[in-house]
């Protein structure tokens, strides 16, 4: 039986549905990212291999983890809160070096969307839905 993701229960709170959303969101654009850095593994002629590799990786095992941590707090799994908001605080100095690098236009939203994640994951009404 293929379980789905449902976020537009009307028990979940707004706060916790958003994040939700918004996890989702950033799991399907890790998941591009894979599949471009899959690419670029595929016809670039890497300087090592093995870096590019480990980076193609990383941004798999990071887009799993999201869509996982998503779905577990649509079902309100109140573990999954903690390494939600960390995966949030992982973002921020990925913005903030995207802003230092010049692509301030990808920076900005990324540090944005993760504080605004942070803050939906630490409300009252998801706290409380969660039961925490």
């Amino acid at each position: 039986m293929v379980s789905r993701v449902t976020t537009d229960s009307p028990s979940l709170p707004r706060a916790l549905r958003w994040a939700v959303w918004l996890l989702l969101g950033e799991a399907a654009v890790l998941a591009l990212i894979t599949a471009f850095l899959v690419y670029e593994d595929v016809t670039a002629t890497a300087t090592s291999l093995a870096s590019a590799l480990i980076v193609t990786g990383f941004a798999a095992v990071g887009a799993l983890l999201v869509f996982l941590l998503a779905r577990a707090l649509a079902a309100r799994r109140s573990g999954a809160r903690g390494p939600a908001i960390v995966v949030q605080l992982m973002f921020l100095p990925v913005g903030y070096f995207m802003i230092q690098g010049g692509l301030a236009w990808v920076g900005v939203p990324v540090l944005a969307l993760a504080l605004l994640v942070g803050a939906l994951l630490v409300s009252p009404s998801t706290t409380k839905a969660l039961g925490l």
